[in-house]
This record gives C-alpha cells, sequence and structure tokens, in this order.
C-alpha cells in the first residue's frame, strides 16, 4: 500500500525517485583493442613501405638492382667489411650478363656506389619485416588487436615475406642468359605488390582513425555512386601503375621523348615490330609507352568527372578528398610528360614514382570517404 499523503503536501515535494540511466546498446560499446597504437605502428610501416617503393625506383633507374648476386636473407645484411670480400662481391657481379654486355669496364669503386643502393634497398626490406613482426607480436601477445583485425594484420606480414621472395625472383631474371636487367614482368609483379601492400596499410589506417561504432554510423549516408566512382580510379590507376613498371623495365621512357606526338607520329610506326604479336604488348617500347600514355589520360579524364561528381556531395570532408584525387591525376600527368620530355633523369623519375604513392593514397582516402563520411554540421564541427 502507499504512503497516506498529507491535505497541506506540496504536489511538487513528492518523493524523488530514482533514475535509472538506459542501458546501451552494442553501438555504444567501449571500443576494444588498441587501435590508436595500432594505427600509429601502421603509419610507421606505411612511411617505410612508401621510401622502400622509392628506393626501389632509384635502384631500377641507377641499374643497381643486379650489383648483389646472391639472395642471403640473414647472412646478407652485413656489407663487405674488406677490400677483399669487395673484390669477391665484384667478382661475382662481373659474371652476370649486365657487367658483360654493358659494363665491362667498370672500376671497383664504381661498383661500389650501385652496389650501396642494392644493399639500401634489401636492408630497407629487412627493417620493414621486423618493424611488423615486433608491432604484430606485442599486440598480438598483449592482446590489444581488435576483434576481426588480427586476420589483416597478418595479412600484411604474409605479403610482405612474398614480397621479398618475388623481388629476388625478379632479380635472378637478370642474372642468366643474355639480359642485362630485371625481366620487365617480374618488375610489374613487384611494384605492383608493393603498391597493394601499401594500399592496404593506407587502408587500415583510415579505418582506425575512428572507432567501429563511428564507422557504422557513418556507413549509413554512404554515397555508393563516389565509392563505385572512386573504385573504377583505383582500380585504373592499378593498371597504369603496372604499364609503368613495363616502361622503366624496357627503359621505353628514354625512347620516345617528344609529346604529344611520339617520334612526330600519334601512333608510331613500329608498334608491332616484334614477333610474335603479342610480346609488342609488353616489350616493344613503342607500344608499351603509347599505352601508358593513353592510360594516363583516361586516369585524369576519370578522377577529374569524380572529382566534378564530388563536388555534389553533402560532406564537405568528401567534396575536398575527390578534389585533391583530381588536383594530383593532373599533377602527375604533367609530370609525367615533363619526365619522358627529359629522357626520364634520376630525379624526374623518382619524383614520378612518389607522384604515384601520392596520388594512389589521395584515391583510397577519396573512396573511403565515399563509403565512410565525415559528418560535419554547419557550424563545421564533427
Amino acid at each position: 500500500m502507499s504512503k497516506k499523503r498529507s491535505i497541506f503536501e506540496e504536489v511538487g515535494a513528492a518523493e524523488p525517485q530514482r533514475q535509472v540511466s538506459p542501458a546501451g546498446g552494442l553501438i555504444d560499446a567501449r571500443p576494444k583493442g588498441a587501435r590508436a597504437a595500432i594505427r600509429g605502428w601502421l603509419i610507421a610501416l606505411f612511411v617505410l613501405v612508401a621510401t622502400m617503393i622509392a628506393v626501389g625506383g632509384a635502384t631500377r633507374l641507377s641499374d643497381a638492382g643486379l650489383s648483389i648476386t646472391e639472395w642471403r636473407p640473414v647472412t646478407g645484411a652485413l656489407p663487405p667489411l674488406s677490400e677483399a670480400d669487395w673484390q669477391a662481391e665484384f667478382t661475382k657481379y662481373q659474371a652476370s650478363p649486365q657487367a658483360r654486355l654493358m659494363n665491362p669496364d667498370m672500376a671497383l669503386a664504381e661498383f661500389k656506389t650501385i652496389y650501396w643502393w642494392e644493399w639500401g634497398h634489401r636492408q630497407l626490406g629487412r627493417v620493414i619485416g621486423l618493424v611488423w613482426a615486433a608491432g604484430f607480436a606485442f599486440f598480438a601477445l598483449s592482446k590489444r588487436i581488435p576483434p576481426g583485425w588480427t586476420p589483416r594484420l597478418l595479412g600484411l606480414g604474409v605479403l610482405g615475406g612474398a614480397q621479398g621472395a618475388i623481388g629476388w625472383w625478379m632479380v635472378a631474371s637478370g642474372l642468366t642468359g643474355e639480359m642485362t636487367s630485371v625481366a620487365s614482368y617480374r618488375l610489374a609483379v613487384h611494384l605492383g605488390l608493393g603498391f597493394a601492400i601499401l594500399g592496404l596499410i593506407a587502408w587500415y589506417v583510415l579505418a582506425l582513425s575512428r572507432s567501429e561504432a563511428q564507422l557504422l554510423q557513418a556507413r549509413r549516408l554512404a554515397e555508393p555512386k563516389l565509392f563505385g566512382m572512386a573504385t573504377g580510379v583505383m582500380h585504373l590507376t592499378f593498371v597504369q601503375i603496372l604499364l609503368g613498371a613495363l616502361v622503366a623495365g624496357i627503359d621505353a621512357g628514354r625512347s620516345y621523348i617528344d609529346w604529344p606526338l611520339m617520334a612526330g607520329q600519334f601512333f608510331p610506326a613500329e608498334a608491332f615490330d616484334l614477333t610474335p604479336l603479342w610480346t609488342n604488348f609488353f616489350e616493344n617500347p613503342a607500344l608499351v609507352q603509347f599505352i601508358h600514355r593513353i592510360t594516363g589520360y583516361l586516369v585524369v579524364i576519370l578522377a577529374l568527372v569524380a572529382a566534378v561528381r564530388g563536388r555534389r556531395s553533402a560532406q564537405p570532408v568528401t567534396q575536398m578528398a575527390f578534389a585533391w584525387m583530381g588536383a594530383a591525376a593532373l599533377m602527375q600527368m604533367a609530370l609525367g610528360i615533363v619526365t619522358v620530355m627529359h629522357a626520364a633523369p634520376m630525379g624526374l623519375g623518382l619524383a614520378h614514382q612518389i607522384g604515384a604513392i601520392v596520388l594512389f593514397v589521395l584515391i583510397l582516402r577519396a573512396r573511403h570517404y565515399a563509403r565512410y563520411p565525415i559528418i560535419q554540421s554547419i557550424r563545421g564541427s564533427k
């Protein structure tokens, strides 16, 4: 029974009732795992992998990739420490087709220069492997990996190990027969996997910048058309990167240095000189560079169309992401034209490769914000 109330009791003086806070659902649950710490670790890996791609480009442009003729994952970490060691490495190199056919008069001092490029490239690969292994072991053993993220982070290590093996498979192609450089097909596989690893790391960094609850909420306002357009630009740009590796592998960027024509023609007359016919698409400098140019134009057109479409997004951050993607595509095309017209010197060649990294990451960023937009109020606050 309820307690009798006085007739003089104020209505507002009723006994306060206990407030019960509503129970939160799964979306309000506290995020599990060290998302911020893992994101920082992945950012460090991203910087290392991007540097690795740039150093790999320098190694290719300087024809240094064949200076180390053995694959020693552990003992190869130490460079030659005496003149006798240097001479032994030089003797091994002199037996290679590149040394016999291209550099028969190379001195030991010149050999040391190209050796350090390749040694640095391989050493950086070892550092990346150690940074990944140490970080993954720490987060796994301390049970700080968020649910569902262990296969993704483990997959990065597996791909990194495969990349090392593919790197040696690529180098081995230039150590036998009459080839004076690595096979362009294998170079394309090596570079393509490098960009795939870089892209996965970039996507994971973006995903870890917000909680799973925030991503789930953001996805409700996703823009599928923009996401699809960004995906198309991403795929075509990846193909363009592979074509760029074919161009670099056969030095096609130094064969036709006029623009917008090629040797005074829109379509070079030598495009199908090789037999069998299919080899022209991979080994003929005229056709390979022509395809690379045309694909570059298509990337720019598609990126600009997506950027214009992105201006209609309701989210300012998404608009800006697509604008940056379009601008980067234009800049990369301009840099490619300048690089070709100067016969791909080391500086411009490296700048063009770094430009590809920047463009690829900006495409991924625009794609991510199309799927998981950052919601802003009228005042600009999140």
